[in-house]
C-alpha cells in the first residue's frame, strides 16, 4: 500500500483540472516521467480496469459477428499513399521508421496512426465472392499519432490504446446498418455499463475522418463542461475499397467493390471519462464491473482477538473470490481510518468491515463507495448482497451522470448568446446555414469568436432548426441545428 498521508481532498467542482492531475497521480493511475515526450506509463490500477473495459467491448463485438485479429504495427509507405485524402489527413501526425539494423530502409514504414491501410491490403486477398461477406474483424491495439496539442494522461497522448473494428459489406445499406449497430455498442457498453452519457453526432463535412463518406461520433462531457470525443464510426463507402481493390464477384458474375465501415472505441480515453464523471472529492468511484478490487475487507482490530479478526477477514475475502468477485483483505498495519481513505481514493465500490462485534454477531457492515450507505449483512448472505449492491452502485453512477448531463444542453440565437452559454459549459444548440463545406466559414467564425467547435448534427433522433431560423454566423436561412462545445 502506498503512503497516502492525509485523505485525498481536492474540490472537483471548483478546479477540475487540478483534481484530475491529482487523482491520476495519487491513485497511481499513470506515471508521466517516461523520457519520451507525450508518452506515459499506465500503472497497474488503471490497466486492470482498462483490461476489463477491453473485455466488455470485445464481448459485444464478438456477439455481433466480429472476429479478433492482430495486424502489424508498421505500415509500408506505399500502402499509406493509396488513398489520397487519407494520407493528406494523417501525414502530419505520422511517426516514420526509416532505419533498421544500422542501415536505411528501402521505403519508410509508418507506425500505424490507424489501420485501414494495413488491414485493407489483406482484405483484398481474403475477399473474393459474396460468400466471403460480410467480413467483420477487430483488433485491440495501440496507435501512434504525433499530437501537437498539449498531452494529458488518458485524454490525449502520442500513443493511445483502443479497439478498431473494420467491416466490409456487399451493399451500402448493410454498411449504413453497421453504423447504427456501432451506436448501439457504444450505448450498451459505455453508457449502460460504464455510466458515461453521450450524444451521437454526424460530423460536419469539414470534420470527417480522412477518406470517409460520413463520420459519426459519440461526444461526452467532462466535469468542467468541455466535450471529449469518444467512440467514432466512419462510413467509408468505397473510398478505400477502390484503391485497395477490396472487391468481390457479385451475383451477375461482375466485379463489385465492397462498402466499408470502421469503428474505434479508445479505451484509454473512455477511462478518462469514467474516472472524471464518477469521481468525487475523496477520489475515484469505479463502476463495479471494472473495479480492479470490487470489495475490500477491512479488519478492525481489538486487543486480544487480533488473529481471529484477521483470519475472518481473509475467510470472507476468499469466499467472495470463490463467488467470482475481485476481493481483497487489507492486512496492513495502518489504522482503519487510513485504510478507509486509501481504498476510497482508489474507488473500490464496496467495503466490508470485520471487528470483534461482527465475530460474535456473524453480521458484517458493508459500505458503498458512492453513497456511504452502510448495511448489516449476515455472513451467509454476503455474496448475494455484494452482487446486489454492486449492481445498485453502477446503476446509481449512471443515473447521477445522466441527471447531470441532461442539464448541460443549452440553446442560443445569436453569437453573443452562444458565447455566454459556452461560458457555462456543455453543449449549445444553434442554427447553422449548412454542415456541408459551404458552412465551414461560419463554423470558423464561431470558433474565432467563442472558441467553440461545431460538433455536428444529432444523429438519433434527428433534429431540425425552427421554421424561419437564421444562421447564427452569417444570417442566411438555416438548414441545420448543430451543437457547439469547447473541446479537449
Amino acid at each position: 500500500m502506498a503512503s497516502l498521508g492525509n485523505a485525498f481532498d481536492v474540490d472537483k467542482s471548483k478546479n477540475f483540472s487540478d483534481w484530475y492531475t491529482e487523482i491520476t497521480k495519487q491513485a497511481q493511475l499513470c506515471d508521466l516521467r517516461y523520457n519520451v515526450k507525450g508518452f506515459i506509463v499506465f500503472m497497474p490500477w488503471s490497466v486492470s480496469s482498462m483490461k476489463k473495459m477491453y473485455s466488455l467491448f470485445e464481448r459485444e463485438l464478438e456477439a455481433t459477428g466480429h472476429k479478433p485479429a492482430l495486424f502489424p504495427a508498421l505500415i509500408p509507405e506505399e500502402n499509406f499513399l493509396k488513398e489520397k485524402e487519407h494520407v493528406e489527413g494523417f501525414a502530419p501526425d505520422v511517426f516514420w521508421v526509416t532505419e533498421a539494423g544500422g542501415g536505411k530502409l528501402e521505403q519508410k514504414l509508418a507506425m500505424r496512426p490507424t489501420s485501414e491501410t494495413a488491414m485493407y491490403k489483406m482484405y483484398s486477398l481474403w475477399i473474393q465472392g459474396l460468400s466471403d461477406l460480410p467480413l467483420k474483424i477487430y483488433q485491440s491495439c495501440q496507435v501512434w499519432r504525433h499530437e501537437t496539442k498539449a498531452t494529458r494522461p488518458f485524454i490525449r497522448s502520442r500513443e493511445f490504446h483502443w479497439i478498431e473494428a473494420h467491416d466490409a459489406f456487399a451493399t451500402r445499406g448493410e454498411a449504413e446498418q453497421q453504423v447504427r449497430n456501432d451506436t448501439h455498442t457504444t450505448e450498451k457498453v459505455m453508457h449502460q455499463t460504464l455510466g458515461v452519457p453521450f450524444i451521437y453526432f454526424q460530423r460536419p463535412e469539414w470534420d470527417k475522418f480522412p477518406g470517409a463518406v460520413h463520420t459519426y461520433g459519440a461526444d461526452s462531457l467532462m466535469p468542467d463542461g468541455r466535450t471529449i470525443q469518444q467512440p467514432s464510426t466512419h462510413l467509408l463507402g468505397q473510398n478505400f475499397a477502390k484503391p485497395f481493390n477490396v472487391s468481390f464477384t457479385n451475383e451477375k458474375g461482375e466485379k463489385d467493390y465492397c462498402w466499408q465501415t470502421c469503428y474505434g472505441p479508445a479505451i484509454s480515453r473512455i477511462y478518462a471519462s469514467v474516472i472524471s464523471i464518477h469521481g468525487d472529492n475523496k477520489g475515484l468511484i469505479l463502476p463495479f464491473e471494472i473495479a480492479p478490487v470490487q470489495v475490500v475487507v477491512i479488519p478492525i482490530q481489538k486487543k486480544g482477538v487480533e488473529a481471529k479478526i484477521v483470519e475472518k477477514a481473509r475467510e470472507i475475502a476468499e469466499k467472495l473470490r470463490e463467488h467470482g468477485f475481485a476481493a481483497e483483505a487489507d492486512e496492513t498495519d495502518a489504522t482503519p481510518g487510513f485504510k478507509y481513505n486509501y481504498w476510497e481514493l482508489k474507488g473500490v465500490p464496496l467495503r466490508v468491515e470485520v471487528g470483534a462485534r461482527e465475530l460474535e454477531s456473524k453480521e458484517f457492515v458493508v459500505a458503498r463507495r458512492d453513497t456511504g450507505e452502510k448495511t448489516k449483512v449476515a455472513e451467509k448472505d454476503l455474496p448475494k448482497k455484494v452482487s446486489e449492491l454492486g449492481k445498485a452502485l453502477s446503476e446509481n453512477l449512471r443515473t447521477r451522470a445522466d441527471e447531470w448531463f441532461s442539464k448541460q444542453v443549452h440553446s442560443a440565437n445569436s453569437m453573443n448568446e452562444l458565447g455566454e452559454q459556452l461560458d457555462k459549459g456543455g453543449f449549445v444548440k444553434v442554427s447553422l446555414c449548412s454542415v456541408e463545406m459551404a458552412g465551414k466559414n461560419c463554423a470558423d467564425e464561431i470558433k474565432a469568436k467563442t472558441t467553440g467547435d461545431v460538433r455536428g448534427t444529432r444523429f438519433d433522433p434527428e433534429e431540425k432548426p425552427p421554421a424561419g431560423a437564421k444562421c447564427v454566423a452569417c444570417g442566411k436561412a438555416a438548414k441545420e441545428l448543430v451543437y457547439v462545445a469547447r473541446q479537449y
